[in-house]
């Protein structure tokens, strides 16, 4: 088991924005505040179950019950090393250590498993997924593609020394992991049978994907070479970024962030992370 931090979080804060003429949902950075270290989540509306109610009958989350994931080796590398940036091997090293431990999970579950294809931009393009590349966004996971994607320049990842570029990534890939198991369709259907407001809809899915990551990091924690003020300094600043009160509240508050981070870190269990079990308070 991880050691138990005194504090939890995660970054990153975007808002699901209304559908572009190609039929894909954005989520897209907040106005009014700093959007950098923003992530975004490509949605396609397309693969929407047709009709019926989202919640007609009791949800089960397909990781309920699922146990603990397996507790890992993986090393963070360098990613600056002898003054030249190493953007890409470090994110490749932490998404190979990704795919290990949820393919191993997810087969002991019975669930199928495949690794999500991967992308890397040396700057901003114009158009990523079909959607126009929003300025200071940190990293993308295309739902219609299964694909993340990252720049490997920007604030979410030059000259850091925290763990915030590992948080980014083990984030993106609990999207990966909801679009496996089928909870993004229910996410989906949700939206569409109109059972709850859609940012509530929006903060429950994005809310599980900040606890699949704590779920991760605390799998991995012992081989981080890292100490709890790493940590602490981590979820200070998820506290910090949560949605802004004035805005698109599709994320949820920082304190709500932190709990749910510090769930998954705690418990190791990606079936502790049913955020659509959860009561409204404990998604707001």
């Amino acid at each position: 088991m991880p050691s138990r931090p005194a504090r939890t979080a995660y970054l990153g804060r975007s808002a699901l924005t209304a559908p572009p003429e190609d039929g894909t949902t954005l989520t897209a950075p907040l106005k009014g505040r700093s959007a950098r270290g923003a992530v975004l989540v490509v949605v396609c509306l397309a693969a929407l179950l047709p009709g019926g109610s989202a919640w007609a009958a009791p949800y089960r989350d397909p990781l309920a019950g699922s146990g603990r994931l397996a507790v890992r080796s993986c090393p963070e590398p360098a990613i600056v090393q002898g003054g030249i940036p190493r953007t890409r091997e470090y994110v490749t090293a932490i998404l190979k250590c990704l795919d290990k431990s949820w393919s191993a999970h997810l087969g002991r579950a019975r669930l199928d498993f495949r690794k999500p294809a991967v992308r890397f931009y040396e700057a901003p393009e114009p158009r990523v997924c079909g959607v126009a590349w929003p300025d200071g966004a940190a990293a993308f996971y295309c739902t219609n593609r299964g694909r993340l994607v990252f720049p490997l320049t920007g604030h979410w990842i030059e000259d850091r020394t925290d763990l915030y570029p590992l948080k980014v990534a083990a984030h993106e890939y609990g999207h990966h992991v909801q679009s496996l198991t089928g909870i993004r369709r229910h996410y989906e259907s949700a939206v569409r049978a109109g059972k709850a407001p859609q940012a509530e809809l929006s903060r429950r899915y994005e809310l599980q994907a900040d606890c699949l990551s704590g779920v991760f990091l605390g799998s991995v924690w012992r081989s981080l070479d890292r100490t709890d003020r790493d940590w602490a300094a981590l979820l200070e600043a998820t506290r910090a970024s949560g949605d802004d009160p004035d805005g698109h509240r599709g994320h949820g508050g920082g304190a709500t962030r932190a709990r749910w981070l510090k769930r998954g870190y705690q418990t190791l269990s990606p079936g502790a992370c049913d955020t659509w079990s959860a009561p409204s308070a404990k998604v707001s």
